[in-house]
């Protein structure tokens, strides 16, 4: 049976938001019929403990570079490894998760803002930042963890130390935070818990998910969509939690491989294991928005990524390209009304379609294909993530081989997009 004791107040450690949630906990609570009632439900959820010496006064701060710059690896000494890569909410910065802590990067200017290497263990395989903000959600991992992989642990980078933790009865395989929220993924659950007070207020059965596999919405001041595997080989799940609906997608015929969400929550990318198409869907009534072609040959997609407007989508895949798509539909969810000259036009040059679009409905679908506007070559084989970045028209991609690129397409001729910048996240900073 599941336990759950605290000897903290109600309310021990920070509350990212502080400002009143728009969808009440008895919302939640009224609608989802797999939400847990009662600890004998928790089948995957073992125990939450959280530490009783904070301050429910403390108010989270934005992280801070050290007043000394971390020191950086000795010669002697192998660099870490690397287990993991995730961009905060808002993509301004990235995590590093190694075999020896973890670090948190600005990408532009690209900088190393703080670093955190354990004595004993040390590797660290989810760090989940949460905006700028200094609590982060740390799952450890790799040969010698930090963490049991198991919990989830709510790291304070104001005080440097764990101030709060989630166990489970298998591994964690992902974490997504939202200033009123805590999502954690496992296998084949998910579990939805109030920030403020760790309290569970959700949890969703899939299939079988050991990418880890969720997004939640973002955007400010609105209510949360959630969006995970179903129970179906190809099909998502999207919970509305201000509506309290549950909307079912059959995106694919093949297992999902990859799916991102707007920050408003509006629309959907989704990637199947083939990873030829990419389909959008407006997540309110589920309707397929638009279908794009990354290529014809097979391929693993390892991120999707929309721009802040919704005007282009980024795609990653094992093939060593990153692809920049033009959308014909905004943030709001809505086609965009364009004259028909001007539609034509926005079509040949933000979405390249094949020159044999005219046999549509003759030839195989291949041929009237929307293809990419702009495209960036990598080393194939390794695993790259990618997002906007701040500045116009230009995407930041990651790899696991430490690699960080800032590059810039045409939005108007496409074709490849010229690199900006190149750095190792892994080498000391003093080298930045």
């Amino acid at each position: 049976m599941a336990t759950v004791s605290s000897s903290s107040p109600s309310s021990p450690w920070p509350n990212p938001n502080p400002s009143p949630d728009p969808t009440s906990p008895s919302d939640s609570h009224s609608h989802h019929r797999d939400r847990g009632d009662d600890a004998d439900s928790l089948d995957s959820f073992s125990s939450m403990t959280l530490t009783s010496s904070e301050d429910p006064n403390h108010n989270p701060d934005p992280i801070q570079t050290p007043s000394s710059p971390p020191a950086p690896d000795s010669p002697a000494t192998p660099p870490p490894s690397l287990l993991h890569l995730s961009f905060n909410q808002d993509h301004a910065c990235f995590a590093v998760g190694t075999s020896r802590g973890f670090r948190i990067l600005n990408c532009d200017p690209f900088r190393e803002i703080f670093r955190r290497d354990f004595d004993r263990g040390g590797g660290v395989a989810v760090v989940e930042m949460l905006f700028r903000c200094n609590i982060l959600a740390l799952v450890g991992g790799g040969p010698d963890p930090q963490y049991p992989p198991s919990k989830v642990m709510i790291w304070d980078d104001h005080q440097s130390r764990c101030i709060g933790e989630l166990s489970f009865r298998s591994d964690v395989r992902s974490v997504r935070l939202r200033r009123d929220r805590i999502v954690v993924v496992l296998e084949q659950k998910i579990f939805v818990y109030n920030f403020v007070d760790l309290k569970l207020m959700h949890q969703i059965e899939t299939i079988a998910n050991p990418k880890g596999l969720c997004a939640v919405s973002q955007g400010a001041g609105g209510s949360m969509v959630l969006v995970c595997p179903g129970l179906q080989k190809g099909q998502v799940r999207i919970e509305h939690y201000a509506s309290k609906r549950t909307k079912f997608v059959m995106a694919h015929d093949s297992r999902i491989a990859c799916f991102a969400l707007t920050q408003d929550g509006g629309l959907l990318a989704t990637a199947s294991s083939k990873g030829t198409l990419v389909r959008v869907f407006n997540t309110v009534d589920g309707t397929l928005r638009q279908e794009v072609r990354r290529g014809a040959d097979r391929a693993e997609i390892y991120s999707l990524a929309f721009s802040s407007n919704a005007e282009w989508l980024a795609v990653s895949s094992d093939k060593g390209t990153v692809h920049v798509f033009g959308l014909k539909v905004n943030s709001g969810s809505q086609v965009k009304e364009t004259p028909p000259i001007a539609a034509e036009l926005t079509r040949s040059s933000s979405s390249p379609s094949s020159s044999l679009s005219l046999f549509k409905g003759v030839l195989p679908k291949y041929f009237s294909s929307e293809w990419s506007v702009a495209q960036f070559r990598l080393v194939e084989g390794t695993q790259y993530i990618v997002a906007f970045g701040h500045q116009k028209n230009t995407v930041v991609i990651l790899g696991m081989d430490g690699s960080f690129y800032r590059c810039q397409f045409d939005p108007v001729n496409g074709g490849e997009m010229s690199q900006l910048e190149y750095h190792n996240c892994l080498k000391p900073p003093s080298v930045f």
